[in-house]
């Protein structure tokens, strides 16, 4: 089970975003893992922004570092430069670059004027965020290892990306803190997939 039109969507993006933007960067001469490297960088700077306070220019920032990494790929394909340690790297400086965010955001509410209640259900919502995210990307990692391919999961890293980037704009222009319960449907929703994926995995090793 997957988000209506999303393989649609992707395959719009990929014509008219992902393929455009790396011809546009193998033109400047930078290569895929470069992009890798970029993207996880200014990821990282999303999130320090994030700590510091200002949640509306982290979240900003933090989507820009997700939109370049629509890129790297799509260089190295256009390119004929795909390689196993690319792939490795991009893997896993995706999981860093979101990780990170997460550690950011823990920073904000301690940082926070919250009451010591608010702050425990915060820090909740961000520990519980943070394990259940990475545990939807890491069982695609591990059923590719095992030959299992899919992507399949209502709330993947592409969703996951956007809802926190836009949570955190929108904590940054709404009179009321929202994030929380962005965190909180960000790690419920992914514990859901966790499992959807987990089950869609063994059906495709028992197919074997």
């Amino acid at each position: 089970m997957a988000l209506p039109g999303r393989e649609e969507l992707r395959g719009a993006v990929l014509r008219y975003v992902e393929i455009p933007g790396a011809r546009a960067f193998n033109a400047v001469g930078l290569t895929p893992n470069s992009i890798t490297l970029v993207g996880f960088s200014v990821c990282v700077g999303g999130a320090v922004v994030v700590a510091s306070g200002w949640p509306l220019y982290g979240g900003i920032v933090f989507l820009l570092g997700g939109f370049l990494d629509l890129f790297d790929g799509a260089l190295a394909r256009l390119t004929d430069k795909a390689s196993p340690f690319g792939a490795l790297l991009d893997s896993v400086f995706d999981r860093l670059g979101e990780a990170a965010l997460f550690v950011g955001l823990g920073v904000y509410y301690l940082l926070g004027d919250l009451g010591s209640g608010q702050l425990m259900l915060s820090m909740l919502a961000v520990l519980l965020g943070l394990v259940f995210s990475q545990g939807v990307s890491y069982l695609r990692a591990r059923g590719e290892g095992l030959g299992a391919f899919t992507r399949s999961g209502i709330m993947t890293r592409t969703e996951r990306v956007v809802i926190l980037g836009v949570g955190l704009i929108v904590e940054g222009l709404a009179p009321v803190p929202i994030m929380v319960w962005v965190l909180w449907v960000i790690a419920g929703v992914s514990c859901f997939t966790l499992f959807q994926r987990m089950f869609t995995i063994r059906g495709l090793l028992d197919e074997q």
